[in-house]
């Protein structure tokens, strides 16, 4: 390799220089190239290794970068950044958009002084998240223009001119992401950096930034006049682009990541030459006059999009604005859950066009059909000493003799982190959870309606998150909850962030059950999460408490724990199963998710085993599985 290309890194200011690199550093790539002075971001997959490339380059590169303790207040940041007219850059994952959605509003009808652009990235498939929203929705009703990429490279470069339209119109702008996008990688052909520096102004302006009724009235019809000159702007983005072929009877409209797809698909089906193609770069607001010559130029169209009708909608109106008699094809032949793919779109065309595809789709499921029962199930799992396990399973060991002294079984509200793997068997830690904080705030609402203790559990990021206010409800409305901080000092399911309770300067550390005490809890206990018997015995003591209780379940997560262990010179030595003791076929004496749960039931050994048939019929007998196969015991017991 040329020792000059081998240096190149994503601070080089080496444009046409190509470097091999994740989605979500092209992003931030993207951000360096375009001079970007604040970021600001909560982590949450797929989002988070935007910020953490840009925490990490931030000093030699001269930017204030920072993890928040929620999205909100991320957004913020940046809002004051731009405000100040610096450009800035808030990230979150797509349901972090809705804790930020309070601020969003506002922005939108203040407008941008500095570049102001926020990252959406969305997650079809739900790979890691509760929900498949599609912030497209959020951005319309918020008047932010879309950018949506269909490659890393384009997601690089779209954020450098999200900038430059942001400050050409003084509006906010959104970039949304997929999980695709952000976690594949592919080569990229770098850009300048922009070299200007600026010094932070504040000045004031009454009317455009206090949100007064009678100040952001006026904001909005400005707002709105906006929206129409980046109307006409996007016509001329090289993003959005349009192919007609004569003659054709079909037309494809694809956005953002579905285009690869679209265009794959095509190519697999031989249509190259018979169907007209529109990318869609800028799915709000749309190129409506590109739109309209598309239309006029094929007697039926399918739009092809992840997830929601979002541009099959808007299409859909200019077809009938424009009086063109267009069959426009989109959530009627394509699934409106998960990812879009090649097969998909494919077998879409196919079944319009006739034209059989090369691949036999039939033979591949029949091939899945008969393997995959044979196969074990992997599904995500806590890792080897978690001490996230050991306190679910004190949770379980003190409700189940809470339930057999008083005939009463404590509801279980569980949450967003690591610890949400627990609610799989056998640990079954959750009753109900549906977004980070609700761990509490549902417990509010069950101890005033139910007539048996309630047990909700969080992790300490997230306590810092959403997790206070509705502490503090519980002590003021006098709730009787039991509260556990599963405290393992980092925000572990993301990538090891940093947050108030476990911060880069360790000075600077909030502790938890300090503001539990100062919120008025009286009940405040912290707890060795390996230290059983301690932690089953104060949650007894808890569950019986007539109020509200915190107890914070601490211990260092253990990959960072073995981390600094090896960088300090350590030997650690793994705890070993004893095959003679263990209890794991004899449930529900051990709930501990031991991976001998597995061994243990045989069928690993009966498809060595050539015994395919017994495998499956132990296998069905036996869902869901616990646990993956090791040879680690990760019980502290």
């Amino acid at each position: 390799m040329d020792s000059k290309v081998s240096e190149i890194t994503l601070t080089s200011d080496a444009p046409g220089a190509r470097l091999f690199m994740l989605g979500n550093e092209a992003i931030a790539r993207g951000a360096i190239e375009a001079g970007v002075q604040v970021a600001a971001a909560y982590p949450g997959t797929p989002s988070s290794e935007i910020m953490n490339t840009l925490t990490e380059l931030a000093e030699k590169l001269g930017i204030y970068a920072e993890w928040s303790i929620n999205e909100k207040v991320a957004l913020e940041v940046a809002i004051a950044a731009s405000v100040a007219g610096l450009r800035a850059l808030a990230v979150m994952k797509h349901v972090g958009v809705n804790v930020a959605h309070d601020a969003l509003m506002s922005a939108s009808y203040m407008g941008a002084r500095g570049g102001l652009v926020l990252i959406s990235a969305d997650d079809p498939g739900q790979w890691s998240s509760q929900n498949e929203q599609d912030n497209r929705y959020i951005a319309r009703q918020a008047y932010i223009p879309v950018l949506e990429p269909a490659t890393a490279q384009e997601a690089k470069d779209m954020l450098v001119d999200a900038y430059r339209l942001s400050e050409e119109y003084g509006q906010m702008f959104m970039l949304r992401s997929v999980t695709r996008i952000g976690h594949a990688r592919s080569d990229v052909t770098l850009g300048r950096i922009e070299a200007q520096k600026r010094q932070g102004k504040f000045v004031r302006d009454f009317q455009k930034l206090v949100c007064l009724p009678q100040n952001f009235r006026i904001n909005r019809r400005l707002l709105i006049q906006r929206m129409a000159k980046i109307k006409e702007a996007v016509e001329k983005l090289s993003y959005n682009q349009l192919v007609i072929r004569k003659g054709a009877k079909l037309g494809v409209a694809a956005c953002g990541i579905a285009y690869g797809y679209a265009l794959e698909a095509i190519r697999w089906l031989g249509l190259e030459d018979r169907v007209s193609v529109l990318k869609v770069g800028t799915p709000y607001p749309l190129p409506e006059k590109m739109v309209r010559e598309f239309l006029a130029s094929v007697p039926e169209v399918l739009v092809c999009e992840e997830l929601e009708p979002f541009v099959e909608d808007g299409i859909k109106v200019i077809a009938k604005d424009a009086g063109l008699a267009v069959k426009v094809h989109g959530k009627d032949v394509l699934p409106l859950a998960g990812e879009l793919s090649t097969r998909i779109i494919a077998e879409a065309l196919s079944r319009m066009t006739g034209v059989k595809p090369q691949v036999d789709f039939a033979a591949i499921d029949r091939l899945r059909e008969d393997v995959s029962p044979l196969l074990p199930l992997r599904p995500p799992a806590m890792c080897a000493g978690c001490p996230h396990r050991a306190t679910a399973y004190a949770i379980n060991i003190a409700c189940r003799r809470y339930q057999q002294e008083t005939g009463r079984e404590p509801v279980k509200t569980g949450d967003i982190g690591c610890y949400a793997l627990a609610a799989n068997p056998p640990l079954n830690s959750d009753d109900i959870a549906i977004c980070m904080g609700g761990a509490f705030g549902l417990a509010n609402g069950f101890a005033h309606v139910l007539d048996v203790p309630v047990v909700a559990h969080l992790g300490d990021s997230t306590f810092f998150h959403s997790g206070i206010p509705p502490m503090i409800n519980a002590v003021t409305n006098r709730a009787r909850t039991v509260m556990v901080v599963m405290d393992n000092s980092t925000t572990g399911m993301t990538g090891f962030q940093p947050h108030p309770g476990a911060p880069a300067d360790p000075a600077l550390g909030v502790r938890i059950e300090d503001i539990a005490r100062a919120s008025g809890v009286k009940f405040v206990e912290v707890v060795d999460s390996f230290d059983l018997p301690r932690l089953i015995e104060v949650l007894e003591k808890a569950l019986k408490y007539e109020g509200p209780s915190v107890i914070v379940a601490r211990r260092l997560c253990n990959i960072l724990d073995q981390r600094r262990k090896r960088e300090a010179g350590e030997k650690t030595v793994p705890y070993e199963v004893d095959r003679d003791k263990c209890l794991a076929s004899s449930p529900p004496y051990c709930q501990a998710t031991c991976p001998l749960h597995i061994d243990v039931r045989g069928y690993v050994g009966l498809i060595k085993e050539g015994k395919f048939d017994e495998a499956l019929a132990l296998i069905k007998k036996t869902l869901p599985f616990p646990g993956i196969i090791s040879r680690v015991c990760t019980h502290p017991c």
